[in-house]
């Protein structure tokens, strides 16, 4: 039977009760069916899990907590995602599996050909929308630590934004050198930002940018493949590379 998790953002302790609010309460209850004294993990995001059992009385829902787990499931390294805003759905696709596949911190940038551009109010509501995206992701795939969202930045502020990452990678069709080959001599436990253009790709002149700023163009094969499956496949072979998936 798949284990149910759920994310509570509070501080979490053993032997205390939590309170859920509205929308994990009407999840466990209305969508889960789960009733009173029912068993599920608990997390909070920030490491570890509790077991824990459900507690309904009326309207108000509740857990009461076991002791902590220090469970981690998080990758051998730490992948910071710079991915070009895209579309609705196309957006929370690759946040969502991106996620699942142990991404560390995704960064939504906003490229010249970027067919979404968002001003602060929308920029923050979305930042918001995507947190919450994550959050599901990791209670379905049993992460325990969320990955870090950023709001939208623009480009320059996303090539400033991992300035210190020692390998960065920008994804190019065109480019001559492979991904795999690129990281023969990188050690396997370090950070690595990946750079994922938008649905008409990046200009030359951004191209030209983020190699000037130490970024390297990498290929992922002969396939040109779109913005949302870019970054998602290239987050996989890393992750295989650095025996994430053994």
């Amino acid at each position: 039977m798949r284990e149910i998790r759920v994310y509570v953002d509070s501080l979490l302790e053993s032997g205390r009760r939590v309170a859920l609010n509205a929308q994990a309460a009407q999840h466990v209850t209305k969508v889960l069916r789960l009733r009173d004294g029912a068993t599920l993990r608990v997390f909070n995001g920030r490491g570890g899990e509790y077991p824990a059992t459900l507690r309904i009385a009326g309207r108000e829902v509740s857990v009461e907590l076991g002791d902590h787990r220090a469970v981690d499931r998080e990758s051998p390294i730490r992948v910071v995602l710079l991915q070009a805003l895209a579309r609705g759905e196309r957006m929370d696709f690759v946040i969502q599996k991106a996620t699942e596949l142990g991404v560390h911190r995704i960064i939504p940038v906003a490229a010249a050909r970027s067919v979404v551009q968002l001003d602060a109010d929308r920029g923050d509501k979305r930042t918001h929308h995507w947190q919450a995206v994550a959050a599901a992701a990791c209670e379905q795939s049993g992460r325990n630590t969320l990955p870090i969202i950023d709001s939208p930045l623009f480009f320059e502020a996303a090539l400033t934004a991992v300035i210190k990452v020692e390998c960065r990678l920008l994804l190019l069709p065109e480019a001559t050198a492979s991904l795999a080959g690129s990281l023969t001599s990188t050690a396997p436990t370090q950070e690595i930002a990946l750079l994922v253009g938008p649905e008409g790709g990046l200009e030359e002149t951004e191209v030209e940018r983020a190699l000037e700023v130490g970024f390297r163009a990498v290929r992922l094969g002969p396939r040109v493949l779109r913005t949302e499956t870019a970054g998602l496949a290239a987050l996989s072979a890393l992750q295989c590379l650095a025996g994430d998936f053994a």
